[in-house]
């Protein structure tokens, strides 16, 4: 038996005795942040100049969401327009081998998936593979982290060449934000290879503005509190701002939540720019936007959060036509709401444990071909490989 059981039904229980507490301030901190929408709804501009403010004198870091300048209120809720007759949409999403100090030869791979479907059109949906190995010296310096970067960038740039062969609309979406995540605490040489990453991640972003593609990033069951930070702002006062980043009267409540109950399914948010300190890397059309959007049904409400560049948060058409794919999308799936393309696209970029082990016998195999030795697996990995051990 690996768990203590008798430790764990205590601190369960602990945890059991505290969750109605907890709970009841939660629902308070949620009625008050609703209020709060509801109550700046129309202030927008003072709110944005707030923020800027602050961002300004206290602390360029901080994340909020900022409202857009396009004469939305905070508190909208806008109703599902009307799919477009046609249109051809795209989705990539990848999946990655991770480099294996442990593993019996050392590589990493970057597995991404695409596929392509006409909206009104009989033929089935087209996919497309695109496989990249590193080894070798191309491992120096590679963590999860920058793997994840080299899958984010390959997703996006098929996504480009793809939708340049393509009339328009044209519809791209991946899984996930479309910001970009540097890696924390990253040494010189790790800094210097995302920088060159996103330098070519934003000239993908580039190409799709040039090709007036609707490009959008889906990150489904949201956490994030950006509205509600934006809330925490306008209720501050001048002596809390100083120390705006601890200053949280609204700690546990998300964004999710609040739009929960506001957007009816179908329904979308009103459109916020972000405030981040990777903001400024987007400029101008690629400017990072998002709005919420409720891709459930009546009484099993689920929200979505989408993030866009303001190529297309600014043209209303656009923002519209996103709408209506997305939930046409999700419906497809039924009971469990998830775009449907993008469900395709994963089962076709998945690498399975199967396949990562054939790929890792055919490295052997042509290094042992070639004279190559190899040092083979670690004893701690041949240990956890003996027959009948099933722990992770």
């Amino acid at each position: 038996m690996s768990i203590d059981y008798q430790q764990l039904r205590k601190q369960i229980k602990e945890l059991g005795e505290s969750a109605p507490g907890k709970q009841e301030e939660l629902h308070r901190k949620r009625q008050e942040a609703a209020e709060l929408l509801t109550s700046y709804a129309q202030e927008g501009d003072a709110l944005r100049l707030k923020v800027q403010e602050i961002v300004r004198k206290h602390d360029p870091s901080l994340r909020f969401a900022l409202p857009a300048d396009l004469s939305e209120p905070l508190n909208g809720h806008f109703p599902l327009p009307q799919l477009p007759p046609s249109a051809t949409l795209l989705a990539a999403d990848g999946s990655q081998i991770n480099y294996d100090r442990h593993a019996e030869v050392e590589y990493s791979l970057v597995n991404v998936g695409a596929i392509q479907m006409r909206l009104g059109a009989s033929t089935p949906p087209q996919t497309m593979i695109e496989t990249r190995l590193y080894y070798d010296e191309q491992l120096h310096h590679q963590t999860e982290a920058s793997l994840a970067l080299s899958r984010d960038l390959e997703e996006r740039s098929i996504l480009a060449r793809l939708a340049s062969q393509l009339e328009p609309p044209v519809i791209t979406f991946t899984d996930g934000p479309v910001e970009l995540w540097g890696v924390r605490d990253a040494s010189p040489e790790e800094t210097t290879s995302f920088q060159e990453s996103m330098a070519l991640y934003l000239q993908a972003l580039n190409r799709l503005a040039e090709l007036e593609a609707i490009t959008a990033g889906y990150v489904d069951k949201p956490a994030a509190n950006l509205v509600v930070r934006l809330l925490e702002a306008a209720r501050a006062a001048p002596e809390d701002l100083a120390n705006i980043r601890r200053y949280q009267p609204l700690r546990g409540v998300t964004d999710k939540v609040l739009f929960r109950d506001l957007l009816a399914p179908g329904e979308r948010s009103a459109v916020f720019a972000l405030q981040s300190q990777s903001a400024k890397s987007y400029p101008g059309p690629l400017a990072l936007h998002f709005f919420y959007l409720n891709v459930g049904r009546l009484g099993r409400p689920w929200l979505a959060r989408v993030e866009i560049p303001a190529w297309v948060a600014e043209k209303p058409q656009a923002l519209d036509t996103l709408h209506a794919v997305l939930i046409d999308q999700c419906r497809i799936m039924g009971t469990r709401p998830y775009p449907y393309l993008l469900h395709r696209a994963h089962e076709t970029a998945v690498v399975s444990l199967e396949e990562r082990d054939q790929v890792t016998q055919m490295i052997s195999m042509e290094l042992h071909q070639r004279g190559v030795s190899i040092e083979g697996p670690s004893h701690k990995q041949s240990a956890k490989d003996q027959p009948g051990r099933t722990r992770l």
